[in-house]
């Protein structure tokens, strides 16, 4: 990207009246989805669109996931929705990215007929060359790259307020080398590529005068961190620089369990910014299942790790992903992931019914699960860890926390929502004049979902 092209996108803009004036980014799917959509809507800002909401945009990116079955089919159905809504509407334009334009490959301008862009997960700095050859040429434009060149990230070059303002996602690391057989994410996110630490910490530095007081490291194996860098640099050191510049918070996702050194967990015990909350994703229980995953850890493994991370760290929290209804899985396998549950006392699960993915190892596997089998499985293990968070809830009543105040709370006016360093959610009483801050907080009661509590004292502070 150049500022030469941005000012051509610019003055072409400026000299039409048929073409686009606002923008909305409609992302789908995961952090890593949700920080390339800030990317994007900062980019289009630099070309002089508005942000707007989807209703009244003229420039409507898709931002896509293809993971989960389901968020793909919804996808599929707005987009669409849009390219039907075009018809009527001649200067509206359409793009598609992310992971499913990826997984398209070179068909996917047929994937995505009517879109006016089509380009994939390795290309994001190239958008606004491609909006000036759409609005130039006046035929769709499509750029799927097999492989990225590097990590880039062009978050300060293209400058912009932060999108949560006080809060950020930052990228350590993209892609993956894990080659889990369900998973579709090194297929369309490529290799790992981990960036120097120094970009890393000039990034946080200019978040950190901006205002933000919660950085979130993202990737998608994010404490494989450093793996064929040289110069020895691992996920906790990085951890304990960024950190070190002041922070109040830290966070970071996702982990996979073969990768929890000792190193990281005495590094959430040590550094105080960094939140005692890990997610963790153990996707089932049986070391059968998990062997046909190719996951690389065992029941036992997981275990151990848990506990080794509530001797190290007070009061963690951690959550997980589990699946059910993997190609093969017996009552027995499924038995163990109940357990697994019980054993390990997640704070809460994101739990999913397999669905294939093509071009995945797994697809190919026999012995598919009924869906009714399934059904019946999903929920079973949805209760089993609703009971298990109703009970972490309980035993939280009548403590202290800090929240960090993320905005009003939907249940309606005099409410704000925000989260504790565990990272569950708490709803207490506020004005919107709130977000932003720290507030002491004491638990009063559980809901569903979220905690609700009560100011524990008069201090709303900048810093925890």
């Amino acid at each position: 990207m150049s500022d030469s092209v941005i000012e051509a996108v610019i003055d072409n803009l400026r000299k039409r009246d048929d073409k686009p004036r606002t923008f909305a980014v409609v992302t789908y799917g995961c952090q890593m989805s949700a920080r390339d959509g800030e990317t994007i809507a900062r980019l289009l800002t630099a070309c002089g669109l508005v942000k707007t909401d989807r209703a009244g945009a003229e420039f409507i990116l898709f931002n896509t996931c293809c993971v989960r079955d389901n968020a793909e089919r919804r996808a599929l159905g707005n987009i669409l929705r849009a390219v039907h809504e075009k018809r009527s509407r001649p200067e509206m334009m359409i793009a598609v990215c992310g992971c499913m334009a990826q997984e398209s490959g070179g068909g996917a301008a047929r994937t995505f007929p009517g879109a006016d862009i089509v380009f994939g997960t390795h290309n994001i700095q190239r958008l606004p060359e491609y909006l000036l050859r759409a609005l130039d040429e006046r035929q769709p434009v499509t750029d799927i790259w097999e492989q990225a060149a590097g990590v880039e990230d062009i978050a300060e070059d293209v400058g912009g307020a932060n999108e949560h303002g006080h809060k950020a996602f930052v990228i350590a690391m993209r892609g993956c080398d894990n080659m889990c057989s369900y998973c579709i994410v090194p297929y369309v996110r490529g290799r790992e590529h981990s960036r120097p630490m120094d970009e890393i910490q000039r990034e946080c530095e200019t978040l950190l005068a901006g205002g933000v007081k919660e950085i979130t490291l993202l990737g998608q194996n994010v404490n494989s961190y450093g793996a064929g860098m040289k110069g020895g640099a691992t996920f906790a050191s990085l951890l304990r620089a960024v950190a070190s510049l002041g922070v109040p918070r830290v966070r970071f996702m996702t982990s996979h369990p073969k990768d929890l050194s000792d190193e990281l967990i005495d590094t959430m015990a040590a550094v105080p910014a960094v939140c005692n909350h890990i997610h963790l994703p153990a996707q089932s229980g049986s070391d059968r299942i998990l062997a046909l995953m190719n996951r690389r850890h065992t029941h036992a493994r997981y275990l151990e790790r848990v506990a080794k991370l509530r001797e190290a760290v007070q009061d963690v929290g951690i959550t997980t992903d589990l699946i059910v209804g993997f190609p093969g899985e017996t009552d027995e396998d499924f038995e163990d992931t109940l357990a697994l549950v019980e054993e390990a006392r997640f704070d809460a699960a994101y739990t999913f019914v397999y669905s294939p993915r093509t071009g995945t190892p797994a697809a190919t596997l026999p012995d598919r699960i009924p869906e009714d089998v399934s059904r019946e499985r999903i929920a079973r293990l949805i209760a089993a860890q609703e009971a298990r968070t109703a009970s972490v809830f309980a035993g939280l009543i009548g403590s202290e926390h800090v929240v960090l105040v993320d905005e009003a709370a939907r249940r309606g006016s005099g409410y704000v929502s925000g989260k504790v360093e565990r990272g569950m959610s708490v709803t207490l009483p506020g004005g919107e004049d709130m977000i932003g801050r720290f507030v002491p907080v004491k638990i009063t009661s559980a809901g569903h979902n979220t905690l609700r509590g009560t100011p524990s004292d008069d201090r709303v502070t900048a810093s925890p």
